[in-house]
């Protein structure tokens, strides 16, 4: 739930910009943009930051503006309606927000939440001849790539992304949280194998691994998802410890396993 609050602060840091974990003593009038500097140096207020997994570039974009808002006016209750007329929480990816003032200290607490990425979503049309991408986060939501790209160019993500092929009549709400919370429900070890998760029209779910560079396909059928990951993930962590990978697991008969391998092994 979406929250603003107006309360006291106390602490003692009132002129620290804090970005992530890193506090850096500036000046009020640092970032300064020309709508800012315009302002009576008596309305400018200070303000700490906290962007947490937010991309650092968008949300220091989001600070200024929302300082700018408050200091227009002093009033929290102008930057709530900024924010919900200009839809800012999902231009800039925000998931969750605080934001308090303290007038003693005339400073501003920004608190920015984002979620984590867990896939790139490959969504089909046009009997697979048209296709979209987007990005599924862990609250289920559907975000623009371009919030990959801003991620990784500050760090905050490393290796690749797993796929989710789905034709684009059957992703809903529902749906997108229903595989975010399989992902999220994964070991992060066995996360990582992930290389492509397939639903098909029938509403059966595929899932190609890459277990120590060698491809592995899992069926799991069209129901109890969670349950079957659950055993995937101890039969690729029993046989792993053997060194080795099936190239096919059948899970779509949670009573009867099947497990295949290739004739080299």
């Amino acid at each position: 739930m979406l929250n603003l609050s107006f309360k006291k602060i106390i602490h003692p840091l009132t002129k620290y910009f804090t970005f992530g974990a890193l506090a850096i003593t500036l000046s009020p009038t640092a970032f300064s943009s020309p709508s800012l500097s315009s302002l009576s140096t008596q309305n400018r207020v200070n303000y700490r930051t906290f962007f947490g997994a937010c991309p650092s570039r968008t949300a220091g974009t989001l600070t200024m503006d929302l300082v700018r808002v408050f200091e227009e006016s002093r009033s929290l209750r102008d930057v709530k309606k900024h924010i919900l007329d200009e839809r800012i929480d999902e231009k800039y990816f925000i998931t969750d927000y605080q934001i308090d003032y303290d007038p003693y200290e005339r400073l501003l607490y920004f608190r920015f939440d984002c979620p984590v990425p867990l896939m790139k979503v490959q969504i089909y049309k046009n009997a697979g001849l048209e296709s979209y991408e987007a990005i599924l986060v862990e609250n289920g939501q559907l975000f623009d790539p371009t919030y990959e790209v801003l991620l990784r160019a500050e760090d905050k993500i490393s290796g690749d992304l797993p796929y989710l092929a789905i034709p684009v009549g059957d992703f809903d709400s529902e749906l997108q949280h229903t595989i975010a919370y399989l992902i999220r429900s994964m070991e992060p070890r066995f996360r990582q194998y992930l290389a492509e998760v397939i639903l098909n029209e029938d509403n059966e779910l595929t899932i190609i691994m890459s277990v120590n560079g060698q491809p592995s396909s899992v069926f799991m059928g069209d129901n109890l998802w969670a349950d079957k990951v659950t055993k995937l993930q101890r039969i690729i962590g029993f046989l792993g410890d053997q060194d080795r990978v099936p190239s096919i697991i059948n899970l779509t008969n949670t009573e009867k396993v099947v497990v295949k391998f290739n004739d080299r092994q």
